[in-house]
């Protein structure tokens, strides 16, 4: 009886939902919405419920009527017509004879008392085969006559000039992350170039074309006023120094393009300009890094020159 009361009192819910959502109602009307599809959701459930105890109700009815060993008696029965079922679903699919046709499928040939039958290749398999061979000649055209598709040399190849496509676009982005801190010395002929090109264009006028100093210091002696290190002329390109005159370029140039100075400027040293302005700073004994890359540096500025 439970069952049947909830599907009523479903029912009674749905009826008045329209009531109670009309405007100035108790209850809002996306509230009742929601009470409604509990509503419906509940009677399916319900249904389900019902129909199944039925069906149970009908067994237990047969089985009492039929008596057990009848019930067991069908029970059987119908497992066997299952099984015979599967086992036909099979052969149809395998394109094989049931066994009570074997006979007629038999080959004459027997060896001990042992005969092969005569069963066909099954429909699937040879529909597959079909498909490969269809495949093939596909493939033999599109890659090998008419060029369509790459081959596997000519697609890692591709593959490749697009990844170094990619990575020349994260250095580009990289570069411009750098600053005071991560900076590093190069003596890379392109960063030369084109921070000698920065150079000529923003500083040469208070350095001089070739960093032997002007209104600025000389740049190519062993005597620094801020540091000689790559992080300290990177920083004195970064922020300037005011009280002397030295302007920021931080708003002018990019990080990229301050490394490119940096670098181009650490590499005048020893280069003994014409006309070079007097010391100024402090005498630093080894230039930039360590002693070791003096000699580099001095062969990379006249290449640069």
């Amino acid at each position: 009886m439970k069952p049947i009361r909830l599907i009523f009192l479903s029912f009674f819910v749905l009826a008045l939902q329209p009531a109670f959502a009309e405007e100035g109602g108790l209850i809002p009307g996306e509230t009742m919405n929601y009470i409604g599809y509990g509503a419906i959701v509940l009677t399916l459930i319900t249904l389900i419920i019902a129909m199944l105890t039925v069906l149970k109700a009908f067994k237990i009815v047969t089985k009492i009527l039929l008596g057990p060993e009848a019930a067991e008696a069908g029970k059987a029965a119908r497992k066997e017509e299952k099984k015979a079922a599967r086992a036909n679903r099979l052969n149809k699919l395998l394109s094989l004879k049931p066994l009570s046709e074997e006979n007629s499928i038999l080959l004459e040939d027997d060896y001990d008392g042992i005969k092969e039958l005569d069963n066909p290749t099954p429909a699937w398999f040879m529909y597959l085969f079909y498909v490969t061979i269809a495949f093939g000649i596909g493939y033999l055209l599109i890659y090998h006559v008419f060029g369509v598709g790459q081959l596997q040399y000519d697609e890692y190849r591709t593959e490749m000039a697009a990844a170094a496509k990619q990575k020349a676009a994260f250095l580009a982005k990289s570069a411009d992350k750098v600053d005071e801190n991560t900076v590093k010395l190069t003596t890379d002929a392109g960063v030369l170039t084109s921070g000698k090109s920065v150079f000529q264009e923003r500083c040469a006028a208070c350095h001089g074309n070739n960093g032997q100093g002007m209104v600025g210091p000389n740049l190519t002696d062993d005597y620094w006023l801020h540091g000689n290190k790559i992080n300290d002329v990177f920083k004195t390109i970064k922020y300037g120094v005011q009280s002397k005159g030295m302007p920021t370029w931080e708003s002018q140039l990019t990080p990229k393009q301050i490394s490119e100075v940096a670098n181009y400027v650490e590499s005048l040293h020893g280069s003994n300009p014409a006309n070079p302005k007097e010391p100024q700073g402090t005498k630093v004994a080894d230039n930039v890094d360590a002693s070791s890359t003096k000699e580099v540096k001095t062969k990379t500025a006249m290449v640069v020159k």
